[in-house]
C-alpha cells in the first residue's frame, strides 16, 4: 500500500523531533522560492516527488570506504544536504573527509553535487558532478516507500579527471529513521566491488 505524502511526513516528525524546528540556511533575498531541507518549511514539495520524500534534510554520520588505488580501507565523516524549492528536483550536496582511528579529521575526502528526478512511472534520474572531474548519469527504481537502488548509465570525466568505472548504489531509511547507503563500483579488473558505505543521522528536517 502505498503512503500519502502527509503520512510519510508524521512519521518523520515522530522520529526527528529535535530536528524539526532546523534548517539551511538562506543566502541574500533573491526572488525566487528558497532551498529548504524541511519540509514544514518553505514551498510545498512538488507532488511528482513523493516517491523521494524521505531523502529530504541534511544528515550526518560516518562510514567506511576503500581506496582502488591503494588498495586501502578507511573512515570517513560524511553530511549530506538534500533540498528543494518547489520544482520538481531535488537538489544533492555531499561532502565527506576521512578520519582516523580515533574520529578526528585527517583530509578531505569526497565531494559531490547534482540533482534527483523522477519521471512518473517512477523512473528516478540522479545526475552527479564530482569535485574530482567526474560526471556521472544515474538510473534507478525505488525498491519500497524508503529506499531507492541506482545505476550509472553514462559515466564522463574530464581531461584531468580521474579514471573511474561505473557503480551502483542503494539508499535506504533504516528502522531507528537514519539514512544508509552502500556504493559498489566496478575495478580496474571490470569486477563489481565495495567502495563505500556510511549511516547517516538526520539532523535538519
Amino acid at each position: 500500500m502505498t503512503r500519502s505524502g502527509n503520512e510519510a511526513i508524521s512519521d518523520a516528525e515522530q522520529r526527528a523531533q529535535e530536528t524539526a524546528s532546523l534548517n539551511v540556511p538562506t543566502i541574500g533575498d533573491l526572488p525566487l522560492p528558497i532551498d529548504t531541507a524541511n519540509l514544514r518549511e518553505g514551498p510545498d514539495l512538488h507532488a511528482g516527488l513523493l516517491a523521494l520524500l524521505p531523502l529530504v534534510g541534511v544528515w550526518e554520520g560516518s562510514g567506511e570506504g576503500h581506496n582502488p588505488l591503494t588498495g586501502d580501507d578507511y573512515q570517513f565523516g560524511q553530511q549530506i544536504t538534500v533540498t528543494h524549492d518547489g520544482g520538481n528536483y531535488l537538489v544533492w550536496q555531499s561532502r565527506s573527509w576521512v578520519v582516523d582511528d580515533d574520529g578526528a579529521y585527517v583530509q578531505p575526502d569526497q565531494r559531490e553535487s547534482g540533482f534527483w528526478r523522477i519521471s512518473e512511472d517512477d523512473e528516478i534520474e540522479l545526475l552527479l558532478t564530482h569535485a574530482e572531474g567526474v560526471i556521472e548519469l544515474f538510473y534507478g527504481r525505488p525498491l519500497t516507500q524508503t529506499s531507492w537502488n541506482l545505476t550509472t548509465d553514462v559515466t564522463l570525466r574530464t581531461e584531468t579527471g580521474v579514471h573511474t568505472g561505473g557503480a551502483k548504489r542503494l539508499y535506504g531509511l533504516v528502522p531507528d529513521g537514519d539514512l544508509a547507503y552502500v556504493e559498489e563500483r566496478v575495478d580496474a579488473d571490470g569486477e563489481l566491488t565495495p567502495r563505500l558505505s556510511a549511516k547517516l543521522r538526520r539532523v535538519i528536517g
